[in-house]
């Protein structure tokens, strides 16, 4: 999956209707742990208020730069929303505040400092490709 996936400003749904996007979520399209979890997003988000950009796509190298980051940074989830950019497990904090519902309470874990769950964040994202394996096994 390369580009863009899901909703975009300003664009119509099938039926006519019109959706205002909440975010945008840059993620590595080449990477199966992080399409699972933009498939997570996408099927609980009932407003349908997320776009998804990859991180491989030109916009996605755009959106890298105007977040502070090289074009070819691949391992970071990058959340725009608002003018600013959330970085990593900040990201991940402020898509699960947005997605509403139960979901609100996880980012209390906000309370813990961003250089701790980042250390977590990145740990997991030099390993991705691997976890992702092994959840298919």
């Amino acid at each position: 999956m390369t580009g863009v996936y899901g909703l975009h400003a300003g664009t119509k749904c099938e039926g006519g209707c019109f959706h205002s996007v909440s975010g945008t979520v840059l993620y590595d399209s080449e990477c199966a742990l992080c399409n699972s979890q933009v498939r997570f997003i996408h099927r609980r988000d009932r407003r349908k208020s997320f776009r998804f950009v990859a991180l491989q796509s030109e916009e996605g190298r755009s959106m890298l730069l105007d977040a502070g980051l090289p074009p070819d940074e691949l391992d970071t989830v990058v959340y725009a929303k608002e003018g600013e950019h959330l970085l990593r497990s900040s990201a991940v904090l402020g898509i699960l505040n947005d997605l509403g519902g139960a979901w609100r309470l996880l980012p209390v874990f906000g309370i813990i400092p961003a250089s701790i769950r980042d250390f977590f964040y990145r740990l997991v994202a030099r390993n991705r490709h691997r976890l992702a394996r092994c959840r298919r096994s």
